[in-house]
């Protein structure tokens, strides 16, 4: 997944005579909230209308489970097809599945490199791609031909986005939680002992407020193994130093958006993505930490975006067996699990990383097929075996930098 700082503004023009769709108009998070419409003859003003963040998901098949992190904070969904691909691409299935599974209801299919097909090609494409969401959570959701490259279309995705896709009802009052889809370590090489930054956390608030200054804690935290072999957690407990999104400093931050938490953690262990997984929140407040879950499971009929030789409708999707591994992806977080019982519709995962997360979180489950690991079915928690942190909550912050 790239960088999850892109965040832009859409402005709509306050002239009820501007023609659509240029009375709509993008620009960056920093740009300033009201200025002239540059159309000739129009004289109205660009008002903001909302702010979108974006997530990056990689097409390439092998990196599904970035794509299920990525779908664990949205509200919304871009599905890109390319226009002088046939459609579905196995990726584009698989997509759309896990799409199905995040209960992602607002969607967007955009026919992209249009300028590089004839019209007759894209409307038989066009045709394809009715034919694939059909019975999916894309049916009926609007198809947008566009050029990325030379901007066609790009004020159209703008209207839809505004007046398609409804803003969700955010939830101000809760204790807040911040699900990590990313971590970095902001110090530069070589850089003085006084000049070291804390590490930063890079996702998505699910509920609450967060505030500078903030006591926070960060769920499962440092895993590790006793002298038994018995896996332990000691979470992260810390303070909120910097808030951010895009290049904007912040006092406090809400639900919605991809947001830069600046942290007191020590860097090292916000290197390269390390807390991708976790859960950041007030002290005290967070979900339990489990190692073993038991779910309720709906495997899919066939395997998307995989088929067998001579067979277009894919291959069939075996029922689980004891003891195999599968890859389990619970919010961002991507763990090996091994299934240790099945009843029916129900099994219990050994995970092999804990996880912080709670009863009626939605998982994905992935199997490996021909080297990597597809979507095979979704599930959901109905409990599990809790393994308490090894120190006490609330106590004093153990990870210090600055």
């Amino acid at each position: 997944m790239q960088s999850p700082k892109l965040l832009i503004s859409i402005y709509e023009c306050d002239n009820e005579k501007c023609p659509r769709p240029d009375r709509f108009r993008s620009a960056g998070s920093s740009k300033e909230d009201v200025f002239p419409c540059d159309r000739t003859g129009c004289g109205g003003q660009f008002h903001l209308v909302r702010h979108v963040s974006f997530v990056d998901c990689p097409g390439h098949d092998i990196l599904m489970a970035t794509m299920l992190n990525g779908a664990a904070v949205m509200d919304a969904a871009l599905l890109l097809i390319a226009a002088n691909e046939t459609c579905p691409q196995p990726q584009t299935s698989e997509h759309l599945a896990a799409i199905g599974i995040m209960k992602l209801n607002s969607i967007l299919v955009l026919q992209n490199k249009i300028d590089l097909v004839k019209e007759v090609q894209a409307k038989e494409q066009y045709q394809q791609i009715i034919d694939f969401v059909k019975g999916t959570n894309a049916e009926g959701a609007p198809i947008i031909p566009i050029s990325a490259q030379l901007k066609y279309n790009i004020e159209v995705i703008c209207e839809y986005i505004t007046r398609k896709i409804p803003v969700p009802i955010r939830d101000f009052t809760s204790k807040p939680r911040l699900i990590v889809i990313r971590s970095f370590d902001v110090n530069k090489p070589g850089a003085e002992v006084e000049e070291l930054k804390g590490g930063v956390a890079g996702g998505s608030i699910l509920k609450g407020v967060l505030k500078i200054g903030q006591e926070i804690e960060v769920r499962p935290g440092i895993v590790s193994k006793d002298n038994e072999g018995r896996l332990q957690c000691r979470p992260l407990l810390s303070k909120i130093v910097s808030l951010y999104a895009e290049l904007n400093d912040l006092a406090y931050a809400v639900p919605g958006g991809l947001i830069g938490v600046g942290t007191k953690i020590d860097p090292t262990l916000c290197r390269a993505d390390r807390l991708v997984g976790q859960v950041l929140g007030e002290v005290g407040a967070l979900p339990e930490i489990y190692t073993e879950i038991q779910i309720t499971y709906f495997l899919l009929r066939r395997l998307v975006g995989v088929r067998t030789e001579g067979d277009k409708k894919g291959a069939k999707v075996a029922k689980l067996t004891k003891n195999e591994m599968l890859m389990v992806n619970i919010g961002s977080l991507s763990t090996g699990g091994r299934v240790l019982a099945i009843k029916d519709d129900l099994a219990k995962i050994q995970l092999t990383n804990p996880v912080c997360t709670e009863v009626s979180e939605k998982i994905a489950l992935s199997r490996r097929v021909d080297k990597n690991f597809r979507l095979i079915g979704w599930g959901e928690i109905r409990r599990g075996t809790v393994i308490r942190p090894q120190v006490e909550i609330p106590t004093t912050r153990t990870i210090t930098s600055n």
